[in-house]
């Protein structure tokens, strides 16, 4: 198997700092907000910024709030040192919310509302997402599941019991895993053949490798 990198669910590497931002978009707003203290950026895009007013998120620890703002006009409630207008049709408010943190320096985004509502802006989020993340580490946040693109060696612990599903994007070839309960050796996952849902962790640690291609790791509750 491929030399691991052990990112964890949200664990930075070993001896090295990495900045954080935690992002709130315009997809299913979470029914419990997370506590937005330990993180070195809050950002959200204009259409989340109406159910965090609305879920009454402490809106001043927002450090920018960035989008077209098709979703709303009522500019005149949020700070205007905080507003980085971004009206580029060509890309969506996710990515260029994405574009902004990584030339903040951030390098681990938690990500809320990327899911639910219209399918085809979650299938798009999982595209922007992939657009980044070989250079920053992206963590998608729902009701169900939080799920990223793993490195080609990795391995991550307390898992045992959970649902992982293993998804490939468009495909990952050469694939081993240990510790799944049902175990790859060297087989191809691919979106148009066969992709990895719905299996789960037999053993505290998984590890998992690749040899080409992209894939996601979604972890959910216990499997039943």
């Amino acid at each position: 198997m491929v030399k691991k990198k052990s990112f964890g669910i949200l664990e930075a590497e070993k001896n090295k700092t990495s900045l954080k931002a935690l992002l709130f978009i315009n997809g299913e707003p979470p029914k419990r907000l997370p506590i937005a203290s330990g993180f070195d950026v809050v950002a959200c895009s204009d259409g989340a910024f109406l159910y965090l007013r609305a879920k009454g998120f402490p809106l001043e620890q927002l450090d920018f709030i960035s989008g077209d703002f098709d979703s709303f006009s009522d500019l005149e409630a949020i700070p205007k040192e905080k507003i980085i207008l971004t009206p580029n049709q060509d890309e969506t408010d996710f990515h260029k919310a994405l574009t902004i943190l990584k030339e903040k320096g951030i390098r681990k985004v938690e990500v809320y509302g990327g899911s639910g509502g219209e399918m085809d802006h979650f299938l798009g989020n999982l595209s922007v997402a992939y657009r980044f993340w070989e250079v920053m580490e992206i963590t998608f946040h729902d009701e169900y599941a939080q799920y990223f693109f793993i490195p080609k060696g990795f391995k991550i612990k307390g898992v045992k019991g959970k649902i992982s599903s293993l998804y490939p994007f468009p495909m990952a070839t050469n694939i081993e895993t240990k510790g799944l309960n049902w175990c790859l050796n060297g087989e191809t996952l691919s979106i148009t053949d066969r992709i990895g849902t719905r299996n789960f962790a037999t053993e505290d640690e998984v590890e998992i490798s690749y040899e080409n291609g992209a894939m996601l790791l979604f972890l959910g509750g216990q499997y039943k």
